[in-house]
């Protein structure tokens, strides 16, 4: 029989939000079995006695153990690698000091940005797709930069803005809802998006897992759905039910998900942001009453330095001396950070 609350660990668990998942099922916070609560015991002591010290905590350990079918060394393995690839990628940095200085720019032709909340008060993100024009963006940015600020934006999800959410909520909100818009992409770039999927899929399903709630594609070109079919064949069936195919049609099944005001207007919703809602940032994890400092902000930085924008095109993403960090396929940027991957 499953625990009616979250069992914490006095060690790891420092939590100002809800910690009670909403979805009642096995293995999810708070309606966890005894053997599961004892998985998480063991995955964790496991991970200490390998000298690991960091997000310990008992809702990561969940997360990589649901990921893995609870499978204690398989979820081992994949939190190992996890945090090798964090220190690789110099994600603790990056998240402390990176400012996309040239994201106003970006955006005109490639918008990617988080936007309110849906019906069950997850995070909204949205990206469009279909104005996409590498040869100006390469003017504006790096493709090294890019892929950055998919990372930075993945941590800034995972706080503030999941916390402020739950807050809200009244629950625990692991997951967001995502908006991928189609429009002005031609069945010609089918292939771009199968490349994205593989590439993607190290990041969102690896290194950060379960943290998708629902994923629509919108305006779908035609032929998409054939494409889709070969994607789900290395997709998780918990997260091809998550994914919706709609066409230009789309409205209806958006709204019974985002409520109209939160929703802007270019997709059939009445929000109108004053500075642009591809540029607001709104949301809980702005307003006081939910929003708190994130935890990454309250930890000392190895350097004060800001990572900026440089003439060069070559952005140290912290390698191992002597090796050069490989520069992010074109596929990586066609699409975004949460798209057809996430569990």
């Amino acid at each position: 029989m499953a625990t009616p609350e979250l069992k914490l660990d006095p060690k790891y668990d420092d939590y100002d939000f809800p910690t009670t998942s909403p979805n009642v099922q096995s293995g999810h916070p708070g309606h966890t079995t005894p053997e599961q609560d004892a998985q998480v015991h063991q995955l964790r002591m496991q991970l200490e006695q390998d000298g690991y010290r960091e997000r310990l905590d008992t809702l990561s350990m969940l997360r990589f153990l649901r990921a893995r079918k609870f499978n204690v060394q398989l979820s081992k393995q994949m939190f190992i690698d996890c945090e090798k690839w964090r220190k690789d990628f110099g994600v603790d940095e990056l998240v402390r000091n990176f400012n996309y200085k040239e994201k106003p720019e970006v955006f005109e032709y490639y918008p990617q940005y988080y936007h309110k909340t849906d019906k069950d008060g997850r995070p909204v993100y949205i990206e469009r797709l279909g104005g996409i024009d590498l040869n100006a963006l390469y003017k504006i940015t790096t493709a090294e930069r890019m892929l950055q600020n998919l990372v930075v934006e993945y941590e800034k999800l995972v706080d503030p803005r999941l916390p402020a959410c739950s807050r809200k909520a009244g629950s625990l909100l692991e997951t967001c809802c995502t908006i991928m818009d189609m429009k002005g992409v031609g069945l010609s770039k089918a292939g771009s998006v199968y490349g994205f999927v593989k590439q993607v899929s190290a990041i969102s399903q690896n290194y950060y897992p379960e943290r998708l709630g629902k994923l629509y594609i919108i305006n779908a070109p035609w032929g998409f759905a054939s494409v889709f079919s070969i994607v789900k064949g290395f997709l998780d069936p918990v997260t091809v039910q998550k994914i919706h195919v709609l066409g230009a049609g789309y409205q209806s099944e958006l709204l019974s998900q985002v409520p109209q005001e939160n929703l802007p207007k270019i997709f059939g919703g009445t929000c109108d942001c004053e500075h642009s809602c591809e540029l607001s940032d709104a949301g809980p994890w702005q307003d006081p009453q939910y929003a708190k400092t994130p935890k990454w902000a309250d930890t000392k930085p190895e350097t004060s330095n800001t990572i900026e924008n440089e003439p060069s095109s070559t952005i140290s993403t912290h390698q191992p001396q002597g090796q050069t960090a490989p520069a992010p396929k074109e596929e990586d940027i066609k699409a975004g950070q949460h798209a057809l991957v996430d569990q």
